[in-house]
Formats: structure tokens, C-alpha cells, sequence
């Protein structure tokens, strides 16, 4: 798992913990759920770059 990885998957998930707050705010329903699908995307694709590390490593 590169540092590279690390940040944009960071991003990611701050982006869509942004977007769920805006549609929070808003009322929008919409927005409050691509920001919670966007979020939960980013946390998946971090677990699989810890896994696919750690099989790599041993």
C-alpha cells in the first residue's frame, strides 16, 4: 500500500463525509447518501489495500 494510496483513499473519504454533511445540512437526501456511498468506498478500498499488504509481505 503506497503513500500515494493512502492519500487519495484519505481524500476520498473526507469528500464524502463532506458531501454527507452538505446533504445533512440541506435536507438533501440525494447528497447525504452519495457522501455516506462515497465514504464507505473509500474505507473498503483501504481495507483491501491492507489486506492485499499483508499477503504481499509474507
Amino acid at each position: 500500500m503506497g503513500l500515494g494510496d493512502r492519500i487519495h483513499n484519505a481524500a476520498e473519504r473526507l469528500h464524502g463525509k463532506g458531501k454527507k454533511a452538505a446533504g445533512e445540512a440541506t435536507g438533501n437526501e440525494r447528497l447525504r447518501a452519495e457522501g455516506r456511498g462515497r465514504a464507505v468506498r473509500a474505507d473498503l478500498k483501504q481495507a483491501g489495500e491492507k489486506i492485499r499488504h499483508a499477503f504481499k509481505r509474507h
